[in-house]
């Protein structure tokens, strides 16, 4: 049996998803919580990042799961429009937040998805055994529910810094012009 793999974004997210780091944050000058708030966005990209190759990756091996008990006689790659194109899948539970960064390391994300699935490769996945590609199936699906989760937790992490920003300035204990003098720079 393989080592379980690290769990999605490693030390970066458990540090932001810690109990302790959004009461320590309330205590901190607020360009540190602006600094943390960017630091939490960042991994939030990163994950939904990974989650999307993850996605991907799951969809194949599933309609190749599917393709195989139905006999269709299409090729995986006459199926690609139709898997990519998120037909059949349910809405999207995410939270529609914009995005203003890139991933930071696309190249780690996919080691990291490639390291879910010991021994399969997907660029040869017709010559798999159904027990292969099951097993890929099961273990891309635990991991994407353990990195959805963790992407909601680092998403009410970025909520709790968005809203002690929020309270400074309503509190009148942070002042606007401080803040676009800061940008201006």
């Amino acid at each position: 049996m393989s080592p379980k793999p690290t769990p999605a974004g490693g030390a970066a997210v458990d540090a932001l998803l810690d109990p302790a780091f959004l009461t320590e944050a309330t205590n901190r000058p607020m360009a540190d919580v602006r600094r943390l708030r960017r630091q939490a966005e960042q991994e939030e990209v990163n994950l939904s990042y990974t989650r999307r190759l993850l996605q991907g990756r799951l969809d194949i091996v599933r309609r190749e799961l599917q393709r195989r008990a139905e006999h269709d006689g299409r090729s995986l790659v006459d199926l690609l429009p139709e898997i990519l194109s998120e037909k059949g899948r349910g809405p999207a539970h995410g939270l529609g937040r914009h995005q203003t960064v890139q991933p930071a390391n696309p190249d780690e994300y996919e080691s990291w998805v490639t390291s879910l699935t010991p021994g399969v490769d997907l660029s040869a996945i017709t010559e798999l055994t159904d027990a292969k590609l099951e097993k890929a199936a099961k273990a891309l699906a635990e991991a994407e529910s353990g990195l959805s989760e963790r992407r909601r937790g680092v998403q009410q992490v970025m909520d709790g810094l968005a809203a002690e920003l929020g309270r400074r300035y309503r509190d009148g204990e942070a002042d606007v012009a401080a803040l676009l003098a800061d940008e201006g720079r």
